[in-house]
């Protein structure tokens, strides 16, 4: 192909068009290639070729559709599909359709909203077996200290002393003698 004066090939964007679909339409037919040809390759609609052309987005439902649709149309045509898409995104901008929604509230978001957003993305039917597990285990360590308490302690440490005399801790060595017997 030939050669610019400014060292670019003619399969690049030329500077002095400016709309994305402009751009399309030179390069196509400086390639002689048809609207019907370039959807063949492309698999995309004729119509939906053609409005990009003309810079008829609103035939899109969403900007997505037009971004691949696009990008799928520079690769045919070897056009730096990035450039394209940054000069489209100024374009949608411009569009009544595609701008962005303005902001609800004009409130900056703080911890809570983090966490609400963090909290959307769970996949609740795991976190709750999670949680289920979790709260199971609790419950069964608690279950385990409290018997472990009860165990240990002297049954009958709850009574009155003239009633109930505690052992003396005896050492280990020697055990106590029993009582004699009373007579009979």
């Amino acid at each position: 192909m030939g050669r610019r004066s400014n060292g670019r090939s003619e399969l690049e964007m030329p500077d002095s068009v400016s709309t994305v679909g402009e751009q399309l339409r030179q390069a196509r037919e400086s390639q002689k290639l048809t609207l019907q040809q370039v959807a063949e390759i492309t698999k995309l609609r004729s119509d939906h070729l053609r409005a990009l052309e003309e810079g008829h987005f609103e035939v899109f439902s969403a900007p997505i559709y037009v971004r691949g649709s696009v990008r799928s149309y520079a690769q045919v045509l070897k056009l730096d599909a990035r450039q394209l898409l940054a000069a489209l995104d100024a374009e949608l901008g411009q569009s009544e359709k595609f701008r962005e929604p303005l902001p609800l509230t004009e409130e900056r978001r703080g911890v809570l909203d983090f966490v609400m957003l963090l909290a959307s993305k769970v996949d609740w039917r795991k976190g709750l077996a999670a949680l289920g597990v979790v709260a199971g285990l609790v419950l069964v360590v608690s279950a385990f200290l409290i018997w472990r308490h009860y165990a240990t302690r002297d049954p009958l440490a709850g009574l009155k002393p003239g009633v109930y005399q505690p052992t003396q801790h005896l050492s280990g060595d020697t055990l106590p003698l029993p009582a004699p017997a009373p007579p009979r």
